[in-house]
């Protein structure tokens, strides 16, 4: 008896969710036990990070992961840009509040598209406990089901 994916129940299926990661400095190695806590989890989603998370996650973590350009050098706004055309689901951006940044513009830019888009943003590891444990049970709750035929 062959397993396969129902063709019907598959195309009612959610479509991956995308998640872009960021992360300052400081904070890097926050993003980085959280993400390994949760690589299963992340395992199932498109990854899109600026260039020192991305490299991050995909060397400490094995995940595989799009790499945009590093903070400074514009990869917050490409991920503002991504959210405005509703390419990205949520945004994880683990902020250093403690230390100036100095595209700070570019990190109220981003901050703003995802709220005026309604885009859940994580900026700390509380919330994106709650996001990523959220988009988890949508995903089971939407996966296809595999379905035996004779």
């Amino acid at each position: 008896m062959a397993e396969f994916l129902d063709p019907i129940e598959f195309a009612d299926a959610e479509p991956v969710k995308r998640l872009a990661l960021i992360a300052h400095d400081n904070k890097k190695v926050d993003l980085v036990a959280w993400a390994t806590f949760n690589r299963e989890t992340l395992a199932r989603f498109s990854l899109t990070a600026t260039r020192h998370t991305a490299r991050l996650l995909e060397r400490k973590i094995g995940l595989s992961v799009e790499e945009l350009l590093s903070g400074p050098e514009g990869g917050d706004t490409q991920i503002a840009a991504r959210a405005a055309m509703r390419e990205v689901d949520a945004v994880f951006f683990f902020v250093d509040p403690l230390s100036a940044q100095p595209h700070e513009p570019d990190i109220r830019a981003l901050l703003r598209v995802c709220n005026v888009h309604n885009i859940p943003v994580a900026t700390n590891l509380a919330t994106a406990d709650l996001i990523i444990t959220g988009f988890a049970r949508l995903d089971e709750f939407h996966a296809p089901a595999i379905v035996a035929r004779p």
